[in-house]
């Protein structure tokens, strides 16, 4: 049974993250440990709401570091909705008097206000994965929900270890 760390800085859907996890047949742990971190099988690092919250949580908990040492080493990082916004370079989302926020700089790119007729997004829509991607395997032709407002438009896929091959 694989081992996943859901990294536990105080996003909102961390609960969540850990029973849908523990539903699919892994042995998940909520926890910033590092040593728990860098032995996990993947770490799961979810995030709802505000980019510049995530951020900050993240940055209180040590999670850019434990981000980084995974990745460096090839290790899975899985980062869903504001968790996967932060791996960019940064966003544009404006919060109080800061109009932009910096990321974690993982991949290139700035997470932008979408432009579509209804914001947020809600519903149930398609991804375009890139050919032969193993993230997506046995779901390429499945929608997905979302609800957001914010997205990175197009970004360039990074070709480092841990990246979305």
């Amino acid at each position: 049974m694989k081992r996943v760390v859901v990294l536990d800085y105080g996003s909102g859907n961390i609960r969540s993250a850990v029973r849908m996890l523990e539903r699919i047949g892994a042995n998940v742990e909520l926890t910033a440990d590092p040593k728990l971190v860098a032995a996990a099988d993947g770490l799961f690092v979810p995030g709802v709401g505000n980019f510049h919250a995530c951020m900050a949580g993240l940055e209180a908990a040590g999670g850019r570091r434990l981000i980084d040492d995974r990745l460096a080493a090839g290790a899975p990082v899985l980062g869903v909705c504001v968790g996967m916004q932060v791996m960019f370079d940064g966003s544009a989302e404006p919060h109080g008097t800061q109009p932009e926020q910096e990321g974690l700089h993982q991949w290139p790119g700035t997470v932008e206000r979408l432009t579509a007729p209804v914001v947020p997004h809600m519903g149930w829509s398609p991804v375009q994965a890139p050919e032969g991607t193993r993230l997506f395997a046995g779901v390429e032709s499945e929608r997905f929900y979302f609800v957001h407002s914010y997205a990175v438009g197009s970004w360039d896929l990074p070709t480092a270890p841990g990246a979305l091959s």
